[in-house]
């Protein structure tokens, strides 16, 4: 059996590996995230005779430490992902924007902010930043781009459906592209709301709505609040 590190979570002998599954397991990713990672050299692997990756211990720990990215068991944040519909106590809804344009980034959080007082917002840049931040922050709804540095949002998408790690997240899909473009990503955006980036100003906002449904309204700021009767 490996031994644990002080937090229980990598082993100690730096000769240790783990399987891209393991990997994808312990920072709530697709198994062909992981992949990318390790073609990219973002992680050290090398392969068994029968061509399956074995990622050293070590190199992940050198990435997480430059990530600052905690590591979250995807069975226990899966249980913690309550059903749609259910306002989740102690905490305000959730968004998680993966975006890497500035502009747009800025654009939905200042409709965002105007509209959504009560929602906190967390960006990310990159699809893999992105990956990192979905499991740790168990979102209650998931805006992503299509086309993204590292890993693509349809790729990020199937992923997250394929691990069933998407649980009773909302998703949302942005994108420049238009329709004819968007027949590349078929695969992906089936089932799927897409805004086209020309629109986001109308189509958002109504959208966030209808995808946080009765969690904004349990969050709702203190000045817009009912007031109190016995006053």
């Amino acid at each position: 059996m490996k031994s644990l590190d002080n937090e229980g979570l990598l082993p100690l002998d730096s000769e240790s590996y783990y399987t891209t599954l393991e990997v994808a397991r312990m920072l709530g990713m697709a198994v062909r995230s992981v992949q990318l990672m390790v073609d990219r050299g973002d992680l050290q692997a090398w392969k068994t005779p029968g061509g399956h990756r074995r990622i050293t211990a070590s190199s992940l720990q050198r990435w997480l430490a430059r990530s600052r990215a905690g590591l979250a068991p995807p069975a226990a944040a899966r249980a913690a992902r309550p059903r749609r519909g259910t306002v989740r106590g102690g905490r305000p809804p959730r968004i998680l924007l993966i975006e890497d344009s500035s502009h747009f980034q800025h654009l939905v959080q200042l409709l965002v902010r105007q509209r959504f007082p009560q929602v906190e917002l967390h960006v990310a840049s990159d699809g893999i930043s992105g990956l990192v931040s979905f499991g740790q922050l168990q979102p209650d709804l998931l805006i992503v781009d299509i086309l993204l540095p590292g890993i693509d949002g349809a790729s990020m998408v199937m992923g997250l459906r394929r691990q069933e790690l998407i649980g009773g997240c909302g998703l949302i899909v942005l994108t420049s592209l238009d329709e004819q473009a968007r027949r590349d990503y078929a695969h992906a955006l089936q089932d799927v709301t897409v805004v086209h980036k020309p629109d986001l100003v109308r189509a958002l906002p109504p959208l966030i709505e209808q995808a946080l449904g009765e969690r904004l309204a349990a969050a709702e700021p203190a000045e817009h609040a009912a007031p109190d009767a016995s006053g």
